[in-house]
């Protein structure tokens, strides 16, 4: 053998040096020199035993050393996990060591398992095993390989877990005999795959698994797996192409004779099911349809109890909720089908303890209340009532954000290529969690925002298409990150900018039209006052003390909003994988551990016993300031964990008739 590192003929000698097969207690030695004297003639007087074939008192019995090496608490005992021929070659070790020649060794193995040994090559020594049936080189860093090195003989051929780009190097001349072929967990991908597996190449072959590659066009998979008459077992989970809807369908009648699909037995109903699908290959739509359902939220501590109530110069302080995802941007942009929202992704504004000079010049303190602001935005809701009715029917508004950077025109956000660590996001984005941010290649999504409560709703579903199944295979792998936010806004009474007293005097013409015209409008008024006096000095005096009751509140209707200040509640990833690997739907309960406290549920309980007077408070004969026990105060009391219901599914087609409803129009 050629000493080479890297190659499978390395990797055996190896493998044999670890048997220590011409060591203690195998092979020849003094522990068993007597068996192994040359032999003389002699007399058959002399044919009683001599005393060192007996065998001296330093040498052990074979039977001795065979339990050395097949005791499990023996320090020679084969590692865990050895082959039975590792085993039998130990024990011929033992029994006639003479044997183990290397001609022998070649003509014994029929099956060779070189997994995880950084094998890279498969060198031409691999054509002196005669016998050889079964080669395993799983877990190696094998990118090609040179069919002309592999034995005629082989039957099963795996090669799971390596970097092979492409079959075309197996084709060039493969073993005609061969019956399984394991390439699953490679990078093989591109359309042109397909035309390396026809009866051309694998005239015998049975079992193919090809699952975990990139693999995209199942229509032209099939035509070409058609002609394998001898197939039975297939594997395609795990490619991009197992994804469309109809996958399974149109896989089993495409190919009549298959018995296992996915490790799971094709029945009779299926192929009834699917009858006919094979002949809608050029209509079928080539996509994946995703639905994401995101219920209920619990555990979410009311933030507004622990702020101070809003004076006549404000602010007026309103809370929303909503959750946030991460998902693969759909190809002809996202549908509002399902009332999904693209969530907006807001630089944060500096909060009241935190140091002014340390934000950006953009992201100001809010102004004074007694300080012009600029323009004024959007008049905010009066009350609270109408601003929490606001953030459930607008959840994404201009007025409420200040350099948005939405996800909706964009995508992913745009990062520097020179970026390399999460230090120099944070330095590009300062005090921006980046929780916030969607994953590179992909698109922040949100539910309505909500108001607090005990459990919140969030009723969202949205439907994702996607086209470009490469990148949506990556995605499930990596997973989802869903996230809580909590949304802080800050609304302020407009203050009206004072009149500005050094204008430029009028003219003399001017100021004479304006005295005419205020004289025909004085008279105009003098002769309809006798008509309607009394309802006009009832109309003047309504007028008044709405202003009397205006100004006496001191608030102006007219309110403007500060930047929303962001803050995660929780966050968490979801793992998707399982829809890779078949599975149709993935549904969890995340859960973030708790926030909420002690003091804040009993603000919130002393605050709702104050709002809501029940019936059983006005009963007659009972005491009516009399306060019901607090939360908090008993021994057994545990808060709820901040949890959100996700549920994330990928639409299978049952039947064709359903299949069919894809079409491409």
């Amino acid at each position: 053998m050629e000493e080479d590192g890297g190659t499978v003929s390395a990797a055996v000698r190896e493998h044999l040096r670890q048997l220590c097969l011409q060591e203690f207690p195998c092979g020849a030695g003094s522990w068993n020199k007597s068996r192994f004297l040359p032999q003389t003639w002699r007399a058959w007087r002399e044919l009683v035993p001599r005393e060192e074939e007996a065998g001296g008192p330093a040498e052990e019995t074979v039977e001795d050393l065979l339990g050395l090496v097949c005791s499990p608490q023996s320090p020679w005992a084969l590692l865990e996990g050895s082959s039975a021929e590792d085993l039998f070659l130990r024990q011929l070790a033992i029994r006639n060591p003479q044997m183990l020649k290397e001609d022998f060794l070649y003509s014994y193995f029929r099956s060779l398992q070189v997994v995880d040994k950084e094998v890279s090559l498969v060198d031409k020594d691999l054509l002196k095993f005669p016998k050889l049936e079964e080669l395993v080189l799983s877990a190696n860093q094998i990118k090609e390989i040179d069919a002309f090195n592999l034995p005629p003989t082989l039957k099963v051929l795996e090669l799971y877990g390596n970097i092979i780009t492409s079959m075309k190097c197996l084709c060039a001349h493969p073993p005609p005999g061969l019956q399984h072929l394991g390439l699953g967990h490679n990078k093989l991908l591109g359309p042109l795959q397909s035309m390396y597996i026809t009866s051309q190449h694998w005239p015998n072959l049975v079992s193919l698994d090809l699952g975990f590659n990139d693999l995209t066009d199942l229509q032209g998979m099939m035509a070409s797996l058609s002609t394998l008459q001898r197939l039975r077992l297939l594997v395609l989970q795990g490619n991009p192409l197992a994804l469309v809807p109809y996958y399974r369908g149109f896989t089993i009648d495409s190919l009549a004779r298959l018995c296992v699909l996915d490790d799971i037995t094709v029945s009779s109903s299926e192929k009834h099911q699917f009858q006919g699908l094979r002949y809608k290959a050029d209509v079928l739509a080539r996509e994946a349809q995703f639905v994401v359902t995101i219920g209920n939220i619990r555990g979410v501590l009311d933030s507004s109890v622990l702020d101070p109530e809003p004076g006549p110069q404000g602010p007026l302080i309103t809370y929303s909720y909503y959750v946030t995802y991460d998902f693969v941007e759909d190809e002809e942009g996202e549908g509002s089908e399902y009332g999904g929202v693209l969530a907006e992704i807001v630089k944060p504004t500096i909060s009241e303890n935190e140091a002014p000079e340390e934000a950006p010049a953009a992201l100001a303190a809010p102004a004074a209340p007694d300080t012009p602001a600029g323009p004024a935005a959007p008049a905010a809701p009066d009350t609270p009532e109408e601003a929490e009715d606001s953030a459930e029917s607008a959840p994404t508004s201009a007025s409420q954000s200040v350099e948005l950077e939405s996800a909706v025109s964009g995508g992913s956000l745009p990062l520097p290529g020179s970026l390399g660590s999460a230090e120099e996001l944070a330095q590009l984005r300062p005090r921006m969690d980046l929780r916030l941010c969607p994953s590179p290649g992909t698109v922040l999504f949100s539910t309505v925002r909500k108001p607090w409560a005990d459990v919140i709703p969030c009723n969202y579903e949205m439907q994702h298409t996607l086209r470009d199944l490469v990148p949506l295979k990556a995605f499930l792998l990596a997973g989802t990150t869903v996230t809580i936010v909590e949304e802080k806004i800050l609304s302020w009474p407009v203050v009206p900018p004072p009149v500005d007293s050094s204008s430029p005097a009028k003219g003399k013409g001017e100021k004479e039209k304006e005295k005419k015209e205020k004289e025909e409008k004085e008279k105009e008024e003098k002769d309809k006052k006798g008509k309607d006096g009394k309802d006009k000095a009832a109309k003047g005096e309504k007028e008044k003390e709405q202003k009397g009751a205006k100004k006496k509140r001191g608030v102006s209707k007219e309110l403007r909003q500060d930047p929303p200040i962001l803050r995660v509640l929780g966050s968490g990833l979801v793992v998707l994988e399982p829809l890779l690997a078949g599975d149709p739907l993935v549904s969890t309960l995340c859960t973030f551990g708790v926030i909420r406290t002690l003091e804040s549920d009993r603000l919130t309980f002393l605050r709702d016993s104050k709002t809501k007077k029940t019936k059983k408070a006005l009963e007659p004969g009972k005491a009516k300031n009399k306060m019901p026990a607090l939360p908090g105060y008993e021994s057994d009391y545990h808060p709820e964990p901040l949890t959100v219901e996700v549920q994330i599914q990928v639409n299978q087609c049952r039947s064709a008739e359903e299949a069919l409803r894809t079409l491409v129009v």
